[in-house]
């Protein structure tokens, strides 16, 4: 019976925690970058289209 590599196991466990992190380091960088291209935009649309509350929920109080 062949005898377990355990170096080798090692070293394939840290190169996929290293890709990983790696991995995790370029999305949270482009997601800095989306977000803080985007960010100024998205508030200043979404402002507009709040409702100003002046006409009542009902909508039938006037008719009485």
């Amino acid at each position: 019976m062949a005898t377990p590599n355990y170096g080798y196991e090692k070293r394939q466990r840290e190169l996929a925690k290293k890709k990983k992190k790696e991995d995790k380091l370029k999305a949270k960088a482009a997601g800095r970058q989306h977000t803080d291209g985007d960010a100024p935009d998205a508030q200043e649309e979404g402002s507009p289209d709040v409702p100003g509350g002046d006409a009542p929920a009902g909508g039938d109080s006037a008719a009485d």
